[in-house]
């Protein structure tokens, strides 16, 4: 379920159900939603954040990364 601000000036919050947890990883998961993915992901590197492997499917519209205390993220193109 997305809930979105239907003026798109707040963020949009996404719940998902899991199956299990993963050790060692928080169930919180944020998505950050950008006009310019490829500048959002230079800037958040440069602050220190790492790129996370991930198996991407072809279109794939966001890129996975993990901030300095392991905790995963995605960036996402807005359209």
């Amino acid at each position: 379920m997305v809930l979105c601000d239907p003026k798109r000036h707040g963020p949009n919050l996404s719940f998902q159900a899991r199956d299990s947890h993963a050790p060692h990883r928080s169930s919180i998961h944020l998505d950050l939603y950008s006009p310019d993915q490829d500048a959002e992901v230079e800037r958040l590197l440069a602050l220190g954040v790492r790129r996370y492997p991930w198996r991407y499917h072809p279109g794939a519209d966001f890129v996975f990364l993990e901030d300095p205390d392991g905790n995963l993220f995605c960036v996402v193109q807005r359209t």
